[in-house]
């Protein structure tokens, strides 16, 4: 079978039309079958009406044979059936076969007989009164029941049909209505898994088909978002490695040209020494926040001393702090040990403590802070700095690439513009978070928020 074909036995349009097909036979099915046994029963208990009132009629005159007769003549002009049973038990008529001997026993000992006896498969409806020593028989054979009930059924059928070629109908428009808005929202979606942006969400009346075309259009907003940080973040990328490569280029092709004197060689291998640096550490930026949204990212759990590790910290970056005039100082007495990974920590606070040092002027301090977090454990380390400080703006999107590079490079000391991602993907894949605030009296505090203990990685499995 093409796949077409399997296709559109598989759409929502055609599984709602054959699901209310269905349902429209098997009710059209169960109201005729109800319906024929309610008119059966009704036409039976109109016969067993008709035939007592008319036996208790020919009952009254209280002789047997002219009963017989009267008998006879009705039944000949009601298409019934009749007999009489005599006082020996006998009975003749055309109806005589339906009279058996517990009808004939019941019948003569003075009661009323009212029943609907088969004989042969043929069901018979029966009334029987006493008369003088005898009793008369009517008998309505089940044919003129069956008859009656066709007739009516007659009647009844095209109803039933209408009624069923409506709910079909009816279910045909119904499927439409929801499947052509969900067919609507589905080309949407294609279009832009295609990379199309900014398409035109149709909207829906069906309030859960709506909120599918309001999540479309939400992630439709966030692609652009999303995509033009990218743009952004690649242009920046571009010009970050075009300055220094440049640089490296130009003073490359003066010593190949003889242009440098021996004079300037030290100072000219200085600057190449520095923009190769400077794209190294780039680079590296770089490959680091791509394994860090890589899959095979490990972490390596261990107890952590916390304080133990903001004093090597302190002491690794005192010499930098120290020509730049600026004092680090570390509250670390209260710092619990949490279960984490140390190198990765540590990678963590020499993140924020580069960033720190970068912005903070001669004669400030930076602070590097521990202590036990509130609530389900933890530990909240802090690291605090009296530079500039940031805006509601900045706090906002202060971990977001390239941001706060853009905003300040020509206004304050910059870096890559990729520490403070690192830094907050580092976190998550520690179990944590970090935030950024603006710290009284000035400057900006970045607090890390790490979990008592991280599991170690199951067998095979990757962070």
């Amino acid at each position: 079978m093409p796949d077409g074909t399997r296709r559109r036995g598989r759409t929502l349009n055609t599984r709602i039309t054959l699901l209310v097909v269905g349902v429209a036979t098997l009710v059209a099915v169960v109201a005729g079958i109800a319906s024929l046994q309610l008119v059966r029963g009704a036409l039976e208990e109109q016969a067993h009406e008709q035939l007592a009132a008319q036996v208790g009629i020919l009952a009254e005159g209280g002789d047997l044979e002219t009963a017989a007769r009267q008998a006879q003549a009705w039944a000949r002009d009601a298409g019934d059936q009749w007999a009489v049973v005599a006082s020996d038990g006998s009975v003749r008529g055309s109806a005589s076969r339906w009279v058996d001997a517990e009808v004939a026993r019941d019948v003569l000992a003075g009661a009323a007989v009212s029943d609907t006896t088969r004989a042969w498969r043929a069901p018979v409806i029966l009334e029987a009164r006493p008369v003088g020593d005898g009793a008369i028989v009517l008998a309505r054979p089940e044919s003129a029941i069956v008859a009656a009930t066709r007739e009516l059924v007659a009647r009844f059928l095209p109803i039933v049909g209408a009624a069923a070629i409506a709910a079909i109908l009816g279910g045909v428009l119904l499927a439409g209505r929801i499947a052509r808005p969900l067919v609507a929202t589905a080309n949407t979606a294609n279009m832009l898994a295609s990379g199309r942006r900014g398409v035109a969400v149709p909207r829906s009346d069906i309030p859960e088909v709506d909120d599918v075309a309001r999540a479309l259009a939400a992630l439709d907003t966030a692609l652009v978002a999303s995509e033009g940080r990218q743009r952004e973040f690649l242009l920046s990328v571009s010009h970050e490695l075009r300055t220094p490569l440049t640089a490296i280029r130009g003073y490359a092709e003066a010593l190949a040209d003889g242009l440098v004197d021996a004079a300037s060689v030290a100072s000219v291998g200085r600057t190449l020494t520095a923009e190769t640096e400077r794209v190294d550490r780039f680079v590296g930026d770089l490959l680091e926040l791509a394994r860090l949204e890589s899959d095979d990212f490990r972490i390596e759990p261990s107890p952590v001393d916390l304080a133990a590790l903001l004093r090597e910290a302190a002491e690794a970056w005192a010499a930098r702090a120290a020509s730049l005039g600026v004092a680090i100082v570390v509250d670390a007495d209260a710092a619990p040990t949490v279960v984490s990974d140390p190198r990765r920590v540590r990678q963590l606070v020499d993140g924020l403590v580069e960033n720190a040092l970068r912005v903070s002027a001669p004669g400030s301090a930076l602070e590097l802070r521990a202590v036990a977090a509130p609530g389900a454990g933890g530990a909240a380390i802090s690291v605090r700095d009296e530079g500039p400080g940031l805006s509601d703006d900045d706090l906002a999107r202060a971990f977001d690439r390239g941001v706060l590079r853009e905003r300040y490079r020509s206004s304050r000391p910059v870096g890559t513009g990729l520490g403070l991602s690192i830094t907050q993907r580092l976190a998550a894949r520690l179990g944590g978070s970090i935030g950024a605030a603006r710290a009284p009296g000035g400057g900006s505090v970045f607090t890390v928020g790490l979990p008592a203990g991280v599991s170690p990685p199951a067998p095979g499995s990757a962070w």
